[in-house]
């Protein structure tokens, strides 16, 4: 496929993947027209401070709000997009309007998977998702989260912190398929210090009984609450994507190195399976969808002149009163080398060596600079 002209770029997607992508555009040099689709009223925020600072900002309220944009790009909020025409480069949105396009971005990014079509049933990934919680927060009513991952953890840290009696629900061990068992145990000693009920269980279902909702058990067993919230994984918003034939069976879009399904066409952010050492994965990271966008902008520009995506996993998170970052291949095995601190408390800082000749690194309360967690990672020489 010929590259052509490129006057007009559309980025559908107005979160991180969307924003870095129409930033680095500009910073690219591209200086035509630019159109930014985003199917919230808001402008682009961060999205895990809805998990965490946001739940207890006080009157503040502010800890998502991100630096204005400073892409100038023409912003339509609020619509959604419903069809993509690759072969007459046309992205239709649900208002009516036809936006055509020499170049474009697919950042949709993904939406909380749910257990059921209960209304009950809380989740939170957007901001409004946020906003209603801290609301009901305000009551301190009994909660029920179901999933021991990174978010749900996240989700019952600031329910406790509101006051609340929260009970967690997860399939084995919270953390460990996400951090490994050293990491997992950490955090799972803090929580239930701070006063966490964990539940281990092999599934869960949400139903309504008797005009109140309920969270059940593989055995059985009831978990009456307040609030039921969900936190068991996303799905990638791809579906306006059907006839393109760019999706996957899983939902995802397939991407190559550089971000790209096809000279004309980038994917980025939570919808995007690009290369790893793993194979095609889909990685649901703010630093992945930052870095991805970063590449792809370049690429939609400049071709096989761009440089492909050199990725590192960084994952972070604050909870229970324990903050930790960390790089390179999650979960990890065994216990660490500590290359500053010692078990028990106090700031920490771990590696991890892997037998592919690979490390992982983590500071647990420690003001490290993600460079510097970056080559603590790295062999030793």
């Amino acid at each position: 496929m010929s590259r052509g002209t490129v006057n007009r770029v559309v980025v559908v997607g107005n979160g991180i993947a969307g924003l870095t992508a129409a930033d680095t555009l500009r910073e690219a040099g591209f200086d035509g027209e630019l159109t930014v689709v985003g199917d919230e009223p808001y402008p682009a925020y961060s999205r895990p401070a809805l998990s965490k600072a946001l739940l207890l900002d006080g009157d503040d309220m502010s800890s998502h709000e991100l630096p204005p944009a400073g892409h100038g790009a023409t912003e339509l909020r609020g619509v959604r997009a419903t069809r993509l025409d690759p072969d007459r480069r046309r992205v239709t949105l649900d208002d009516g309007t036809v936006l055509p396009y020499d170049r474009v971005v697919l950042a949709t990014g993904s939406r909380a998977r749910r257990l059921s079509d209960l209304p009950d049933e809380l989740t939170l990934r957007g901001l409004d998702d946020a906003l209603s919680l801290r609301g009901r927060l305000a009551g301190r009513p009994s909660v029920v989260v179901v999933g021991g991952g990174p978010l749900g953890m996240e989700i019952a840290s600031g329910c406790l912190a509101a006051g609340c009696r929260v009970t967690l629900v997860s399939q084995g061990t919270p953390l460990v398929l996400q951090l490994g068992r050293y990491l997992a145990d950490v955090f799972v000693k803090a929580a239930l210090e701070r006063g966490l009920t964990v539940v281990e269980t092999g599934s869960a279902r949400l139903e309504r009984r008797g005009g109140s909702t309920r969270t059940v058990l593989d055995d059985g067993t009831v978990l009456e609450g307040d609030v039921h919230l969900t936190a068991v994984g996303d799905v990638p918003n791809t579906e306006w994507l059907a006839d393109t034939g760019f999706v996957t069976e899983g939902g995802a879009v397939p991407v190559d190195t550089r971000g790209l399904v096809r000279p004309d066409v980038a994917a980025v952010g939570d919808l995007a399976a690009f290369p790893t050492p793993d194979g095609l994965r889909r990685v649901p990271l703010w630093s992945s969808a930052t870095e991805q966008a970063k590449v792809a902008a370049r690429a939609l520009l400049l071709g096989d002149g761009a440089s492909p995506l050199r990725f590192q996993p960084y994952f972070w998170t604050e909870q229970f009163g324990l903050s930790l970052k960390a790089v390179g291949r999650l979960p990890t095995d065994g216990e660490p080398v500590y290359l500053e601190g010692s078990p028990g408390g106090g700031p920490a800082l771990m590696r991890w060596s892997h037998g592919d000749g690979t490390g992982s690194a983590a500071a647990l309360n420690h003001r490290i600079p993600v460079p510097r967690l970056r080559r603590a990672a790295m062999p030793a020489a």
